[in-house]
């Protein structure tokens, strides 16, 4: 596992200005970074991957994720997660599930030791391990499609 001033370098490495989010991270809110390098994010559902979980809990569901998609994601409690996937996702990314964030787009990103649900504040559900491993655009898709399927009812 990474440490942590080395994720941290990592996370904002796409900011002119990294002080900024170490200062927000210091007064316990996530940080406003920009997408597109080094990292896009496919904004998911709650929905939908609380479905492919087959749960809610947030233990439960950040297992499935840690499995499944086997990179970071970030919880938005109450809307959203957001997978880290490779910088340009966005432009090869056809399910209609869920949107990618790239270049020019913004998204809150926790402390990186932030791994403990909350009720709105976002948190790690599965936290950066290795500077530069990224969640699979692949995984993602199936992911969503497996939620989808389920809220459908349909067999998989």
């Amino acid at each position: 596992m990474a440490t942590h001033g080395a994720i941290a370098r990592w996370l904002t490495s796409s900011s002119r200005a990294p002080a900024v989010a170490h200062e927000a991270w210091q007064n316990d809110r996530p940080a406003m970074l920009r997408t597109g390098r080094p990292y896009d994010a496919v904004r998911m559902p709650r929905s939908l991957v609380h479905a492919a979980a087959e749960s809610s809990a947030p233990d439960v569901v950040a297992a499935m994720l840690a499995e499944v998609l086997d990179g970071p994601v970030i919880c938005h409690p109450g809307a959203w997660y957001y997978a880290l996937v490779p910088p340009e996702t966005c432009r090869s990314w056809r399910a209609a599930e869920a949107v990618v964030r790239g270049p020019g787009a913004w998204l809150g990103i926790p402390r990186p030791d932030r791994t403990e649900p909350t009720p709105v504040t976002p948190y790690w559900a599965v936290p950066v391990e290795q500077v530069g491993k990224l969640c699979t655009a692949e995984a993602v898709a199936e992911l969503l499609r497996v939620g989808r399927a389920r809220l459908e009812g349909a067999s998989l």
